[in-house]
């Protein structure tokens, strides 16, 4: 998985489905077994664990690339296991009151990391990993590197949110200057570049902007380095939020990259300028966010109401 350059995130799910898969078949070689056996394995997910659709897709996924990938073993009957059907369903959006409401909840750097979710369509892991090179102050744009599907963009930078960073950024910078002077300071670098820019590690652009508050060890390396904050340090700050809040909806820090594509929307931006912040490869998953506005076909005045 490594070679093939998927993430650690990816390792982590696949691995933990072929355990499972393994320890379900009475610790039996994945050789020893076929079609009988994965069915009944991905069946039981959903008839016993009650799992849902993209939780048994997953543990297909895992599955197939453990018999093609690593067992190297050809077996046309994998390619006939119906996928569970995914379910549409409509994204939960905060209004503009609410995203209010729940930021007023909020302050020093969750709410620095909040605000850029809502007000540039941020992911949560693509907030995490900005580094400070991909942060313009002078053109007002940020550059997401390796978001969904390794694809690039930028999106802007909100003008409210100006400040609160440079500060952050000033701190980390200290942070950064104290690494070094310990002899630390080196920062993770993606597809080898700490081999072909030998000094590029410890240089100042290449820091993360949300720095963690402590060192910690690479798990693949083991080497001891400073990584971003931890993502649950933001979710649970938000769910925190949204309960003193008084929203009473099941907002994530995904819902506010929801809510700033549909208010986007609602403000009359274009469609493919929104696919475009949101990094959507096709205009058909930007387009769902039509359905939770207030105009349209779901805007129509109810005859009740007349």
């Amino acid at each position: 998985m490594r070679r093939l350059g998927l993430s650690l995130r990816t390792e982590e799910a696949y691995v933990g489905w072929v355990r499972r898969f393994i320890l379900a078949n009475g610790k039996r070689h994945p050789r020893e077994m076929g079609a009988r056996e994965v069915e009944a394995f991905l069946s039981g997910l959903v008839t016993r664990d009650r799992v849902a659709a993209s939780t048994q897709n997953q543990a297909l996924a895992a599955l197939l690339f453990l018999y093609r990938e690593v067992l190297a073993l050809e077996l046309p009957w994998m390619d006939n296991i119906r996928r569970a059907k995914k379910p549409l369903r409509l994204p939960t959006v905060l209004t503009r009151e609410e995203v209010a409401a729940l930021l007023a909840q909020m302050s020093g750097v969750t709410w620095l990391m909040a605000g850029l979710l809502y007000g540039a369509g941020l992911r949560l892991m693509e907030c995490l990993r900005l580094r400070v090179q991909d942060v313009d102050f002078v053109r007002r744009e940020i550059t997401v590197r390796q978001g969904k599907g390794g694809k690039d963009r930028r999106t802007v930078l909100p003008a409210m949110v100006v400040d609160a960073l440079q500060g952050q950024m000033a701190e980390a910078r200290r942070l950064h200057a104290r690494d070094l002077a310990a002899g630390f300071g080196a920062v993770w670098l993606p597809h080898a570049l700490d081999r072909k820019y030998v000094n590029a590690t410890r240089e100042w652009a290449w820091q993360y902007v949300f720095p963690a508050h402590v060192r910690s060890i690479d798990p693949h390396g083991g080497v001891e380095r400073r990584h971003h904050l931890d993502e649950t340090v933001l979710q649970r700050a938000v769910k925190a939020a949204v309960r003193r809040a008084g929203i009473a909806k099941p907002a994530t820090c995904h819902t506010l990259r929801h809510s700033f594509a549909t208010h986007l929307l609602e403000a009359g931006s274009d469609i493919r300028t929104v696919q475009e912040l949101l990094g959507h490869a096709d205009v058909s998953t930007t387009q769902i966010y039509t359905h939770v506005l207030n105009r349209g076909g779901s805007g129509v005045v109810s005859p009740l109401d007349r």
